[in-house]
C-alpha cells in the first residue's frame, strides 16, 4: 500500500501536493488542515486519514478525530498532531503509544521533518514537516512509503520547494 504522509497544509495544497496523492493508495494527513477545502481535495484524489491541528476550526474538527489509532498491511499506526517525538511525547503521544503499542507513531505541528527510531517503544516515529506556506519552515516537504507485511519500504523525503 502506497501512502503519502503530510500535514501542516494551512489551508495551502497545490498540484505537486496532489499529483502525489492521486498515486497513492492512501493519503494521511497529520493536522493543520486549514479548512475542509483541503479535506475534500485529498479525498477527490484517495481515501484520507487524519487528525484535526491546533489551528482547524469547528468544521475540520466535525470532520477528523484529535487522535487516530489504526492498521494497515498489519502494521499499527497512531497519529495526533501535536505528540512529540522520542524522549520528548506530549502527554497524549505518550499515552497513545502505550494504550495502542503501535509500530509507527505519527505527529505534526512543529514543521520540521523527522524520521527517527524510538527504541523505548519499539516504533518508528515519523513527522512529515509542512506541506504549506504558513510557518517558519523553509523548505516545504512531506514524506511517501510503502507499508506491507508490517514493514515500512521506499520511504522517500519529497521537498516540494520553498515556503
Amino acid at each position: 500500500m502506497k501512502i503519502l504522509l503530510l500535514s501542516d497544509t494551512h489551508g495551502h495544497l497545490d498540484d505537486r501536493i496532489l499529483h502525489y496523492a492521486e498515486s497513492a493508495d492512501e493519503v494521511w494527513h497529520a493536522g493543520d488542515f486549514g479548512s475542509v477545502e483541503i479535506i475534500e481535495k485529498l479525498e477527490a484524489k484517495a481515501p484520507v486519514r487524519g487528525v484535526y491541528g491546533n489551528i482547524d476550526g469547528a468544521e475540520v474538527r466535525t470532520r477528523v478525530p484529535e487522535s487516530l489509532c489504526f492498521a494497515v498491511e498489519g502494521l499499527r499506526v497512531a497519529m495526533c498532531h501535536i505528540g512529540g517525538y522520542p524522549k520528548r511525547y506530549t502527554p497524549l503521544g505518550k499515552t497513545l503509544i502505550e494504550q495502542y503499542q503501535p509500530g509507527l507513531f505519527i505527529s505534526g505541528h512543529s514543521h520540521i521533518l523527522k524520521v527517527m527510531p524510538d527504541e523505548q517503544y519499539g516504533l518508528l516515529h515519523m513527522n512529515p514537516g509542512a506541506a504549506g506556506k504558513s510557518g517558519w519552515h523553509k523548505v516545504r516537504t512531506m514524506l511517501i512509503f510503502d507499508v506491507a507485511a508490517r514493514n515500512i519500504a521506499n520511504l522517500q523525503v519529497i521537498e516540494l520547494g520553498k515556503r
